[in-house]
């Protein structure tokens, strides 16, 4: 997949035809892909899914079966790992228990010989921008694992790598300090100034703190685009499903443009209305994907008519069968024909329209076409 840039610069990192087979298995698909300056890009997909090794190929840690790798507009295919511009961070920080917080994060300066006045000015900076200048002369294990976590980027960065690549980084940390410390990465990105590469597993850290990201499913990016993007306007039915909650409900498509709004029968339900995601040269399958909060639910008594209000792209009667309280909002599984929709209600509009929902009760449910995307992929 092609990724554009308007900057005329060379990306800080571009991928073309890359590939990786372990035996008979391609664990990366040939894909093309670019990663812009300055810009905290995450590769997201499950366990086993490539965003590893495709990663490794960006260090030099595997060599690719096929393609080039480029940082700064340089190919770096066959450089070793510590020639190439970069620096890793690890879910294991691996500091040096046995050195300060101080000399760990000089430790790079050191054995590049940069000069000492020059290696502590840095190494100050960079414990300046993660907050914890005050506890450079403490040894790692007087820290909390958040703190270790802040100690370990600086030595990622006090050297200016051109790429800082992360794997999954903040695994290891319990799920209030992973929010914290998402913030903190993110922002710490902003003003080192530095490309950020992030791979993860995890939908809310991609969605958090990406300026663009590339979704991988057995070995092949399924779609790349900005977070907004990424979950109001997937591309394939698998990116729909990984990213958040989504009801995937399977059509035959119609032949259209992307863009365009067509009517889709669903079986024992009835037609509904929805936006092609691409263009559909032959009717085929596909599927039509309705994120639950785009839904709208009201008592069936509420309906002005059986066709539901101007402009909506269905008006479906169910009945509720599980509801599921979760604090800002409600879950509510509606029982429509022979498939089960989920809707979220936030707890505000829930008290106030529908006060006393019960297991058992007749709601009726309607979206906005363009809230309804239809792929064949």
């Amino acid at each position: 997949m092609n990724t554009q840039t308007t900057s005329t610069a060379a990306p800080a990192v571009r991928i073309e035809g890359l590939s990786k087979n372990f035996g008979d298995h391609l664990a990366v698909h040939p894909l093309d892909l670019e990663i812009r300056e300055n810009e905290f890009f995450s590769i997201l997909g499950p366990s086993g899914c490539g965003k590893t090794t495709l990663m490794r190929m960006i260090t030099g840690f595997e060599t690719p079966s096929s393609g080039r790798v480029l940082l700064g507009g340089v190919d770096v295919t066959r450089v070793p790992t510590r020639n190439r511009d970069l620096n890793m961070l690890f879910q294991s920080y691996a500091l040096f228990p046995h050195l300060t917080v101080f000399e760990n994060v000089a430790f790079e300066l050191r054995v590049r010989r940069v000069a000492k006045n020059e290696a502590n000015r840095r190494t100050r900076e960079a414990l300046e921008l993660v907050r914890l200048a005050h506890l450079g002369d403490r040894k790692p294990n007087q820290l909390s694992g958040g703190q270790r976590q802040r100690i370990a980027l600086a030595r990622a960065v006090v050297s200016g790598p051109k790429v800082v690549l992360l794997d999954e980084p903040l695994g290891a940390l319990d799920q209030q300090l992973r929010k914290e410390m998402q913030i903190e990465l993110k922002r710490m990105q902003r003003e080192v100034g530095i490309t950020f590469v992030y791979v993860t597993h995890d939908q809310e850290e991609a969605l958090t703190m990406s300026d663009r990201i590339a979704v991988m499913s057995e070995g092949v990016v399924q779609q790349v685009a900005g977070p907004e993007d990424i979950y109001n306007r997937p591309e394939t039915r698998f990116v729909a499903g990984f990213i958040g909650s989504c009801n995937l409900i399977d059509v035959s498509v119609p032949a259209g443009r992307a863009g365009h709004e067509v009517p889709v029968p669903i079986d024992g339900v009835g037609s509904v209305t929805g936006v092609l995601a691409e263009d559909v040269p032959s009717a085929r399958p596909g599927a039509l994907l309705l994120r639950p909060e785009r839904i709208e639910a009201r008592r069936a008594g509420a309906a002005e008519n059986a066709g539901g209000a101007e402009g909506d792209g269905a008006a479906l009667a169910g009945t509720v069968e599980t509801l599921t309280f979760l604090g800002e909002e409600w879950h509510v599984h509606l029982r429509i024909g022979e498939r089960l929709v989920k809707v979220s209600v936030s707890s505000l509009v829930k008290e106030r329209d529908l006060p006393g929902l019960a297991i058992g009760e007749a709601l009726r449910v309607s979206w906005r076409p363009q809230d309804a995307r239809i792929v064949v992929r």
